[in-house]
C-alpha cells in the first residue's frame, strides 16, 4: 500500500512515517498543504492522512478539492482540534475518518487498518500466483505453505508484482508505485530488491517466478 502523509509538524511527520515503513507501507510525505495537494491528484494512493492546520492550503479545503475530482482513496484527518463541531466539519467536506492529537501510534494504525478493511470489503485480499501466497491485510508471504520473512520494501515490490501477476512492468511503474516521490530512477535499487526477492521467492523451487524482460523490466509469472 501507497499512503500519502500531509503532515506540517516534521517531528510528528517522522514518527508516523517511520512507523508506517516498519508496517510495510510506502509512505510519500508532504509539510505543506500545496505539495500534498499536488502528490494527492498526480499519484494514486491506498490511503491519505491529512493535517487540518496545514501552511499553503488547509487540509478541509484539500479534502474537498480531492473529492471533487473524484479522488476516492479514504482520508484520516488529523488534528490537534477536539470540539464536535470540528469532527463534523472534518467529516462533512469527505473524511472518512478523524483522529485528534496526541495520539498513540497504536491507534493510528488500527484507524488505518478499519479504513483499509472497508475499502477491501468486496475485494479478495489475498493473492495467490501458482503456489505463492499474499495476505494484504496479515502481510503475510508464503510459497508452498512456507512463511518466508520480507523487509517492508521486498514486501511493496512482491505485492506489486502479484498484482500484475502475467504483465510486464517497467523500472518506470515499480518506481512510482512501489518507492516513494523522492526516488532516483537512475539507480540500480530495483534490480537489487529483485535479487533480493528472487533469493526468497524462488529459493529452492524447481520453477523461478519472476522473470526479467531484457530492456523492458520484470514479470511474475508460472
Amino acid at each position: 500500500m501507497r499512503i500519502l502523509l500531509v503532515e506540517d509538524e516534521k517531528r510528528m511527520a517522522s514518527f508516523i512515517k517511520r512507523g508506517l515503513k516498519e508496517e510495510k507501507y510506502t509512505v510519500d510525505l508532504a509539510y505543506d498543504g500545496e505539495k500534498g495537494f499536488l502528490l494527492g491528484t498526480i499519484n494514486p494512493y491506498d490511503l491519505i492522512i491529512l493535517d487540518i492546520m496545514l501552511p499553503g492550503k488547509d487540509g478541509i479545503t484539500i479534502c474537498k478539492e480531492f473529492r471533487s475530482k473524484k479522488i476516492e482513496a479514504p482520508i484520516l484527518m488529523l488534528t490537534a482540534k477536539n470540539t464536535v463541531r470540528d469532527k463534523v466539519l472534518g467529516l462533512n467536506c469527505g473524511a472518512d475518518d478523524y483522529l485528534s492529537k496526541p495520539f498513540v501510534f497504536d491507534e493510528l494504525l488500527a484507524r488505518i487498518n478499519a479504513l483499509v478493511r472497508r475499502q477491501r470489503r468486496d475485494k479478495i485480499t489475498t493473492i495467490l500466483v501458482a503456489d505463492l501466497e499474499l495476505d494484504q491485510l496479515t502481510h503475510k508471504v508464503k510459497r508452498a505453505g512456507n512463511e518466508m520473512n520480507l523487509t517492508s520494501k521486498e514486501y511493496s515490490l512482491l505485492e506489486y508484482l502479484m498484482l500484475n501477476a502475467n504483465q510486464i512492468v517497467t523500472r518506470t511503474m515499480i518506481s512510482e508505485h512501489v518507492w516513494n516521490e523522492d526516488f532516483d530512477s537512475f539507480t540500480n535499487v530495483i534490480d537489487v530488491y529483485i535479487n533480493y526477492l528472487r533469493k526468497k521467492v524462488d529459493k529452492d523451487c524447481d520453477k523461478p517466478l519472476i522473470h526479467t524482460i531484457r530492456g523492458t523490466g520484470y514479470i511474475l509469472k508460472e
